[in-house]
């Protein structure tokens, strides 16, 4: 048998293989639209399109998680509507890595297996893993909502970008400040295993320290942690900071309740922590973040060239009314500080 066969059946198996241990990860996520223009030129626009005339493209998820839901959501219909503009057949598959290393890994070993031409990661930890897994082949890889790109090492890699949702935390503190101007200590909380709250915990404590407010430090890694961590905050506390973090966001159904009972208002990094019951945020629209990212990928991948990363930056504050109730506080003094006030009541998702 040539060796180039021996070669060929042996990474057949190995996708098999990969294919059958990752079943429980991986979403039946696929769309295909079917090409009627030129495999070369399908839409007439004169760049030049793959032989077979589309793209097979990667989703990772680092987690279940509302706000990674939402963006996937929009980059599978920004996908689905280009592939009938362009008249190409864009497919693609979801995946979920549980917020594991291990399983991120396993995903990304089947994703080069599978020769995808494009990866996309929603997540820093996803975003990380599949940087390192398409190094070897130079797939391009276009991740969502990464909030500090450079401090997280996913900058200077020249198969790598992707759409920043930084968030603004001055923004957020004014809006705590405006909403309690006689706040006295603020609780940050955070899981110390996302890098992604590092930074925006750094920057909060430097603006606090400026307006002479005091702040107590919690931190989790588990839901149990963080749970553990607000209760041990109640009595110390006026309000509660957490930045854009996928373990406080994980838990915030459970912890909502508790803060907004002790009549402790949580300003928290996304609009899906608000949804599940913190008070307040401000940020980006998702889904508008989740329709660019797919449309990098797809500049990417008609173009060859991989851009500097994008930051989406957004002011739209959330409420939270069900919380506000419960709290007794008048959201209105948000009206006027950002772009557009969004109401939302408390959902389980």
């Amino acid at each position: 048998m040539k060796k180039n066969t021996v070669k060929k059946l042996f990474a057949a198996a190995l996708s098999l293989a990969m294919a059958l241990s990752l079943a429980a990860c991986t979403g039946a996520g696929t769309t295909s639209t079917p090409s009627t223009g030129s495999a070369q030129d399908p839409a007439g626009s004169g760049e030049a399109a793959p032989a077979d005339g589309g793209y097979k493209i990667a989703v990772v998820r680092q987690l279940d998680h509302a706000s990674m839901n939402e963006i996937r959501d929009a980059i599978f219909a920004e996908l689905d509507a280009k592939a009938a503009e362009l008249s190409i057949t864009i497919s693609y598959e979801d995946f979920n890595g549980n917020n594991d290393t291990s399983t991120l890994s396993q995903i990304g070993a089947q994703i080069m297996a599978d020769q995808y031409d494009a990866i996309i990661p929603i997540g820093t930890l996803a975003a990380q893993q599949m940087a390192s897994t398409a190094e070897a082949t130079q797939t391009p890889v276009i991740y969502g909502t990464v909030s500090y790109p450079a401090e997280v090492g996913l900058t200077g890699i020249p198969y790598v970008t992707g759409t920043s949702d930084a968030l603004n935390v001055e923004l957020l503190l004014d809006m705590m400040l405006a909403q309690s101007p006689d706040i006295e200590t603020v609780g940050l909380l955070y899981s110390t295993s996302e890098t992604n709250s590092i930074p925006a915990i750094e920057e909060a404590k430097a603006y606090l320290e400026e307006k002479g407010i005091s702040y107590l430090e919690k931190t989790g890694t588990t839901s149990d942690e963080i749970i553990a961590a607000v209760n041990s905050m109640l009595d110390q506390v006026d309000a509660v900071f957490t930045p854009t973090d996928n373990a406080v966001q994980a838990t915030e159904l459970a912890i909502a309740p508790i803060l907004a009972e002790a009549g402790i208002p949580h300003y928290a990094g996304a609009d899906s922590f608000v949804r599940n019951g913190a008070y307040a945020t401000c940020g980006v629209n998702y889904t508008d973040m989740g329709t660019r990212t797919a449309d990098l990928a797809l500049e990417v991948l008609q173009t060859g060239e991989v851009p500097e990363y994008e930051i989406v930056s957004g002011d739209i504050i959330t409420v939270n009314t069900d919380t506000a109730a419960t709290l007794g506080l008048d959201y209105t003094v948000f009206q006027d500080m950002g772009s557009q006030l969004v109401e939302v009541q408390t959902t389980q998702e």
